[in-house]
């Protein structure tokens, strides 16, 4: 199956009143475990690649050459995607090497310096056929859209989208990036707020803290595109853990990534249900 452009993916899930899943790559071996979890769930996924990502590779390409390969053999559709890119340089290589997508994160900026970069930066995407997205962060802060007790307000979202001429926007309604407890509070009535009030679909960042349950009522209150990647870390390397402590002896990688591909897969494919079947999602 073709490599799929992010927007359709968020598109179909908006009219179905679905969710999502955005998970982010670390290695080759995640591209893998996530792409086995989507094509056991018969679901579509975004893979992402962060700029923290780009520079733990020491660079975009190799990894992301490696995930477009990936995408490009699956069975369900696939779309790769920038994910918290705070340069323009970086954007604009995603789009040569072939993103679908991209998230340009100018949310510690002023407001004014934010609007500026990411209209010239969705500019920039959409005259080579991507889809961008963006946070709006928190107002006159610089801590971003994920500052302890940051919310975004509506009417600054429908400002901030009409300026930026965004697809999507990352909003501040509870969560926190890295979260190993999934015990975060969201704010339904403000994601309810929100999507009354954007044309544009909403993205959680920091979903790793949110229970099923919630996943599935944050689905129903308005979000679309659920970023996951510290909760699928911790079951990746969870999984590695036990190996090596049960065989103190073993030294092959193979051995012990392949333990965490399966657990990666398989929690995927169980988010991925979650997050299609919102009506029906149990802690």
């Amino acid at each position: 199956m073709p490599l799929v452009g992010t927007g359709s993916v968020v598109d179909a899930a908006v009219r179905t009143g679905l969710g999502v899943g955005a998970f982010n790559v670390i290695g080759l071996e995640h591209a893998d475990a996530l792409v086995a979890g989507a094509e056991r769930a018969g679901a579509p996924v975004v893979l992402q690649i962060s700029e923290n990502c780009a520079r733990y590779h020491g660079a975009l390409e190799p990894i992301a050459c490696a995930t477009l390969a990936r995408a490009r053999r699956a069975e369900v559709p696939v779309a790769v995607h920038l994910d918290h890119a705070e340069s323009e340089d970086l954007v604009a290589e995603a789009i040569e090497l072939g993103f679908g997508s991209v998230m340009f994160d100018a949310s510690k900026q002023s407001y004014e310096e934010n609007v500026a970069r990411t209209r010239a930066v969705v500019a920039r995407c959409h005259d080579a056929g991507l889809w961008a997205e963006a946070e709006l962060g928190e107002v006159g802060g610089k801590d971003g859209v994920h500052a302890p007790g940051a919310r975004t307000d509506p009417r600054e979202a429908v400002d901030y989208v009409a300026a930026t001429d965004v697809d999507a926007l990352a909003v501040a309604v509870g969560t926190s990036h890295t979260m190993v407890t999934r015990d975060a509070s969201l704010d339904f009535e403000l994601i309810k707020r929100l999507d009354d009030a954007l044309s544009v679909p909403l993205v959680l960042h920091g979903s790793s803290g949110v229970s099923d349950d919630d996943l599935g009522s944050a689905i129903r209150s308005g979000m679309t595109k659920i970023n996951i990647s510290t909760h699928l870390n911790k079951t990746f390397t969870e999984s590695v853990r036990q190996v090596l402590a049960g065989s103190p002896s073993l030294v092959d990688p193979r051995k012990y990534l392949t333990a965490g591909k399966e657990a990666l897969a398989a929690e995927t494919a169980r988010l991925l249900g979650v997050l299609r079947s919102p009506q029906d999602a149990t802690a």
